[in-house]
């Protein structure tokens, strides 16, 4: 049997607060074979794992442990902050209207060098030989020089970290901003791409507009069928849809020959 891709969800969404470091070792000892994650970027050029480029009201507290409101969250722009400044929120304290049964702890954003630190120990420690790795590059046209930096500028403070701490062949860079992936493709071809997708466009006419054949094509799960997922697989794309986390939907999709999956609830993977 071909070997299958299990994605921890910015670690393991649904039992530990979104991409930080215990959710990453827990979806580690959970099993899974890649840990998925998302980029912003600091004001002094410090790469953060986070899903949103601000502090998020729905996850977020702020330094003296009050909530945020939905209006004020664009306030805390991480590209117009410092490092220093967005470790001070608590983002893992506030209960999850969508996910009740996270774990609550305080705890902040994490660098992604540290996060990579403590992997590395936390594998050393457990004799596992390796993990692989799913980074998001988080931007969309309108947030250029707002939110984060332009594609060419983030993609190469991207790859220049990460050329120095994690062998790139446990490393897939993925983004559903087109232009990220197009600069890669390009200027680091060496790299493993992942085509992210949200919208309902055909397969083909999202390929056509991308101008080459990513590595991987990561939509969300509910867009597949098994024709299409044979379709990409004859052409040398991997499938790896997002974001599985009813174990119905996980069987349905295993038996369709989709390469891996990626979900909030890597538990659940293994209870069928």
């Amino acid at each position: 049997m071909k070997p299958f891709d299990l994605q921890g969800h910015r670690g393991c969404r649904g039992l530990l607060p979104e991409n930080t470091i215990p959710a990453f070792i827990n979806a580690i000892d959970l099993g899974v074979t890649t840990l998925e994650m998302d980029l912003a970027v600091t004001r002094d050029d410090e790469l953060i794992v986070s899903h949103e480029p601000y502090i998020s009201a729905e996850i977020c507290l702020d330094s003296t442990g009050s909530g945020i409101s939905d209006s004020a969250q664009y306030q805390y722009n991480i590209y117009q902050m410092t490092y220093e400044e967005v470790r001070l929120f608590d983002c893992g304290s506030k209960p999850h209207p969508r996910f009740p049964d996270q774990q609550k702890m305080t705890v902040s954003k994490p660098l992604l060098v540290d996060v990579v630190k403590a992997v590395n120990e936390h594998l050393n420690k457990k004799s596992i030989p390796s993990i692989n790795y799913n980074i998001e590059i988080k931007s969309v046209e309108k947030g250029d020089s707002i939110y984060h930096p332009v594609p060419a500028e983030f993609s190469d403070l991207v790859y220049q970290l990460i050329d120095g701490m994690i062998d790139w062949k446990y490393v897939t860079i993925q983004s559903f901003d087109f232009r990220i992936l197009q600069y890669f493709n390009a200027t680091y071809p060496e790299v493993k791409l992942a085509l992210l997708i949200e919208n309902d466009l055909p397969v083909r006419q999202n390929m056509d507009s991308l101008g080459f054949k990513p590595d991987i094509y990561s939509c969300w799960f509910k867009l597949l069928d098994k024709q299409e997922i044979s379709e990409l697989q004859s052409e040398g794309i991997q499938v790896i849809p997002w974001t599985v986390n009813e174990v119905s939907d996980m069987e349905q999709l295993v038996d369709w020959g989709v390469d891996g999956l990626i979900t909030d609830y890597p538990n659940r993977y293994n209870q069928y």
